[in-house]
């Protein structure tokens, strides 16, 4: 005769049972398609707000970019470290970067050309800024997943055809 006692699951199987559970929730909700926006944007966001700041008006840089790279920013390089050539150049490349290369990520166009853009701008700033590397190498890392398996389904460049997916 079975007791109520015997019918009940065990405490490991309520716990595998929970596990389970929250496994497949954790399936449904991290969907390829949506970890691919949710990366496109996350890098695009620590770049935008940055590159956004360095822009007075339209193709017109704030005296503070061009002061930046001439003064305060230096490549730290073996023997150096060295400032950078032509300032106001660096300056209006990397604010163009800042700005065009995230429109391109969060709308999906250009993905894997934004994204390459973004790594080579990290590169850089890892030269300029040692210390960040916590955070370049994050920044890098969303950057070459990017690059490999491309913008998603949810994207311009997935309508427009580029649906290869490397595995």
């Amino acid at each position: 005769m079975q007791t109520r006692q015997d019918s009940r699951p065990s405490f490991a199987g309520n716990v595998a049972h929970a596990i389970g559970c929250a496994r497949r929730f954790i399936e449904r909700l991290a969907q390829p398609s949506f970890v691919q926006l949710v990366l496109r944007i996350a890098l695009a966001v620590p770049f935008w707000k940055s590159g956004i700041l360095k822009w007075h008006g339209f193709l017109q840089l704030n005296d503070t970019a061009i002061d930046l790279f001439t003064d305060e920013f230096k490549l730290h390089l073996p023997g150096g470290p060295y400032p950078f050539p032509a300032p106001a150049v660096f300056a209006f490349l990397s604010a163009c970067g800042e700005v065009g290369f995230p429109v391109l990520l969060v709308l999906g166009f250009g993905t894997r050309f934004a994204a390459a853009g973004l790594l080579l701008m990290t590169c850089i700033i890892e030269l300029t800024v040692p210390d960040g590397w916590p955070i370049h190498i994050t920044w890098a890392a969303m950057a070459l997943g990017i690059a490999a398996w491309g913008p998603g389904v949810i994207s311009i460049d997935y309508l427009l055809g580029d649906r290869a997916y490397r595995s």
